[in-house]
């Protein structure tokens, strides 16, 4: 495979062994299909046939529309789907630049979470995400190339989620500040329920 952006690329010849070998205009390594133009997009139509044959197997075999609970669904989605999209995503993450594969990954994303949401087929990616509470497939994409990169050392440092047992106290963040009876104010609220301390009801005097 001769690798190049030019449109016109001349034929190589290679032998082994007194026979021509043949050049081809893809091939996969390593679970990853490399074009001789490095535009990914043969490995975009492989992961969508494999991921979409899969959420219908699922479909089909297991009756998830009835059976399965949307924490069982999700699970799968994370352990099994997610990890066949993302696999060597920091290699192939430009396909993200072209608006038609990236339309063919978040239409995996979608299939998969009308099924976990039991929604209608007219619900939009966006809304799904925000009930399942999932990352938008094209930003998980984005942000593990990103965490390769710094992992590298090749980007800046990143955030991450930090763990509860390094969160701030409460006590030691939120300071309160306590009225003084002796100052003037210019308005008083109650809360009693009226405009007097002595009755019940609510109020503001000024």
């Amino acid at each position: 495979m001769l690798m190049s952006r030019r449109k016109r690329k001349k034929e190589v010849k290679i032998y082994l062994n007194n026979k021509i070998l043949e050049q081809v205009k893809s091939t996969k390594y390593i679970r990853i299909i490399f074009d001789s133009k490095m535009t990914f997009r043969d490995h975009v139509n492989y992961v969508e046939e494999k991921c979409t044959k899969l959420i219908f197997t699922l479909s089909k075999s297991a009756k998830v529309a009835w059976d399965l609970k949307h924490e069982t669904l999700k699970t799968i989605y994370t352990g099994v789907i997610l990890p066949l999209i993302l696999y060597g995503a920091p290699v192939w993450s430009s396909v993200l630049d072209n608006t038609c594969n990236k339309a063919k990954l978040i239409r995996i994303q979608r299939l998969i979470n009308i099924r976990i949401a039991k929604a209608y087929r007219t619900a939009s990616i966006e809304a799904l995400c925000v009930t399942m509470g999932l990352i938008p497939i094209n930003i998980k994409i984005e942000e593990t190339a990103r965490y390769y990169e710094c992992m590298k050392g090749y980007g800046n440092e990143f955030n991450q989620e930090m763990e509860v047992k390094h969160w701030t106290h409460p006590a030691n963040s939120v300071k309160i500040t306590e009225g003084q009876e002796d100052s003037k104010h210019t308005i008083h609220i109650h809360t009693d329920g009226s405009k007097s301390e002595h009755v019940v009801g609510s109020g503001i005097n000024k």
